[in-house]
């Protein structure tokens, strides 16, 4: 999965970057403008053609007239520059032309919109055959190549320009107004540098950011795919020209004024001394509202003043070039990959949630506070996928293993041991490993002179009551419940989980098979039936214990070993010393000191002479437990 991440991080799809990456951004940019909003420059104000001018100077376009008498208003106020975001591309009349033509050239400080038509794909475009004085002069004068950017293959190159008409571009000075909306519409870069012929321009509102902070246009210097020269300031563009747009927040982020109250001499046009003067339409029905990071209907010309504001002041969005991400993807792909596997899942998720949010939280303090787009997407998306593959991975696991452990040990202990085995699946030790545990051994006295006196079925059911109440008290005192073979049972305690207590819980589990055995019998005495009676044998020490069988036929948790042999021999003894339960030595070695600090007090054992025992050369001592004091 992270090679893939990694991958993506270098090629970066369009289609992921402007349809996903890309709101991601948007996110950030907004808690940006909520956590950091600097108040918009004072010294911008936009002259709107809103609604309220439409209904009160008319339908749009107005004539030449209207807008040759908005320019001289405006220019009567001495604002530093007037940026009028409006194409004048037909001719009127004579007489009204002539008007808007002299209100420019009077002003002295115009920039006017010049179209540009950018075909799709990178298709080879010839060389206009005839680029007109007064655009020219709008161009850049001075572009630097630096070394090993071959910029001129990503600059945006337009084949067709529409300038406004002669007589009003050669009087102003001119910038494009030529955008590239992303793939979901949204106008996040603005190009500030695009390609005609053989010369490159500036976008409008680099150009009325420069005339505002009186930099000749020889200062404003290209260097392709780097950035561009401002006097002794310097933009930084990505290889397409480009930078991204920091933008205040909605619409109306700026100070509005309505062309109207200008026009009609409604005291407005005095604060527009010493400003910079955006004109341009906000009504609706003039069909120039951009779609942005913060709404669907910023008016085209508040989208200029966002970025004479970062020309301004220095502060477009730029895009990390992908190594820090690259660097993380990598990284913590490796780390999560190797450690999640061995935590548990609360632990996994605690993990690569802390993981996620602090590159999350990275992420927006580059944007914050460094104005530096880091991708989000694909690092998260690479730790969140780790962290679902890994889970998902160690669920189905561990499903099979408890469904496993629960077929294995189910019929062998409690239901709290198949609990605790299923949530430590590593106490099982079901490979085999060696461990000290006390075993149990019970056996019917004179069983089989009783199948030989009694009919099959009723040997059966006697036998089947007697083994039914047996295993509920093992179970009742956590034992583990190896085996019957017949009318033997065998038990462990110790395993397979770990018991330090396991000597006290056998023996307490037979003396409550004892009492259990009593009543039993008291039962069978007054049914007539046959009356059963059990020795048992207790001994503790060093087993080999796991599962063992013929694999991939039956296998069988069971312990194997001297001690366990012991246990089985001591449990024949009972018929000899007439008693009903013997422990070794070894098993009242582990409960003498409770004994001894009075803890163990209740139980009595009476001390046996040692016996010899079959299989063993020296005699063991065994003591025999009579029952509660």
């Amino acid at each position: 999965m992270t090679l893939l991440f990694v991958v993506l991080q270098l090629f970066d799809p369009v289609i992921i970057r402007e349809q996903l990456e890309s709101k991601t951004y948007d996110l950030r940019l907004r808690l940006k403008n909520f956590v950091r909003q600097t108040p918009p420059a004072k010294d911008i104000v936009i002259v709107a053609i809103d609604d309220k001018s439409i209904e009160d100077i008319g339908r749009w376009p107005w004539g030449r007239d209207v807008m040759a008498d908005l320019i001289n208003k405006i220019s009567a106020a001495t604002p530093k520059v007037i940026g009028i975001d409006i194409l004048f591309t037909e001719r009127e009349s004579p007489e009204t032309d002539n008007k808007l033509a002299e209100a420019i050239r009077k002003a002295g400080n115009v920039v006017l919109a010049t179209a540009f038509d950018v075909p799709q794909g990178r298709k080879v475009l010839a060389l206009p055959k005839d680029v007109p004085d007064f655009l020219w002069d709008s161009a850049f004068m001075e572009v630097r190549s630096q070394k090993g950017i071959k910029w001129k293959d990503f600059a945006v190159r337009a084949e067709k320009v529409k300038a406004s008409l002669p007589e009003f571009s050669t009087v102003a000075t001119l910038g494009h107004v030529y955008t590239m909306p992303d793939m979901d519409g949204s106008q996040r870069w603005e190009i500030l540098s695009l390609s005609y012929g053989e010369d490159c321009y500036p976008q409008l509102a680099l150009q009325i950011a420069r005339i505002a902070l009186g930099i000749p246009v020889k200062d404003m210097i290209l260097y392709g795919g780097v950035g561009i020269g401002l006097g002794t300031g310097f933009i930084r563009t990505d290889l397409w020209g480009r930078g991204g747009i920091n933008y205040q927040g909605k619409e109306h982020s700026f100070p509005y004024i309505s062309a109207s109250d200008i026009i009609r001499g409604r005291g407005a046009a005095e604060t527009l001394k010493g400003k910079i003067v955006l004109v341009g339409t906000s009504a609706l029905a003039t069909y120039d509202q951009k779609v942005t990071p913060f709404s669907a209907n910023m008016p085209g010309v508040e989208k200029n003043a966002n970025v004479v504001e970062n020309v301004l002041l220095n502060n477009f969005i730029g895009k990390s070039p992908g190594v820090m991400e690259l660097a993380v993807i990598i990284l913590t792909g490796i780390f999560l990959g190797l450690t999640l596997p061995k935590l548990k899942a609360v632990a996994s998720a605690f993990i690569a949630a802390g993981f996620i949010l602090l590159y999350i939280a990275a992420c927006c303090y580059l944007l914050i506070y460094q104005n530096l787009w880091a991708n989000l997407l694909y690092p998260v998306t690479n730790m969140f996928g780790i962290f679902t593959i890994i889970t998902v991975t160690k669920f189905f696991h561990e499903e099979k293993k408890s469904k496993e452990i629960r077929q294995m040990f189910s019929s062998y202990v409690s239901p709290k041991i198949v609990k605790e085995l299923i949530e430590n699946p590593d106490k099982a030790g079901l490979g085999g490993e060696r461990r000290v545990v006390t075993i149990l051994f019970s056996d019917v006295i004179g069983f089989t002179s009783l199948s030989e006196r009694r009919q099959p079925e009723e040997v059966v059911t006697l036998l089947n009551e007697y083994l039914k109440e047996m295993a509920d008290i093992i179970f009742r005192w956590d034992g583990t419940l190896d085996k019957f073979v017949g009318d033997e049972i065998m038990a462990i305690w110790g395993a397979p989980v770990d018991q330090p207590d396991h000597a006290e819980l056998a023996l307490r589990c037979a003396l409550d098979m004892s009492a259990k055995l009593d009543k039993l019998q008291n039962i069978w005495k007054g049914k007539g039936s046959e009356i059963l009676d059990v020795g048992i044998g207790i001994n503790t020490g060093e087993v080999i214990i796991g599962n063992i069988g013929a694999p991939g036929k039956k296998m069988d948790y069971t312990a194997i070993g001297d001690h366990v042999n012991l246990a089985a021999r001591v449990e024949k003894l009972t018929r000899q010393y007439g008693t009903r339960i013997l422990i070794t030595e070894n098993t009242f070695k582990y409960v003498e000191p409770m004994i001894a600090k009075g803890l163990f007090g209740h139980l009595e054992f009476r001390g046996r002479e040692c016996a010899k025992v079959k299989g063993k050369e020296k005699e063991v001592k065994i003591f025999e437990l009579k029952g509660v004091k």
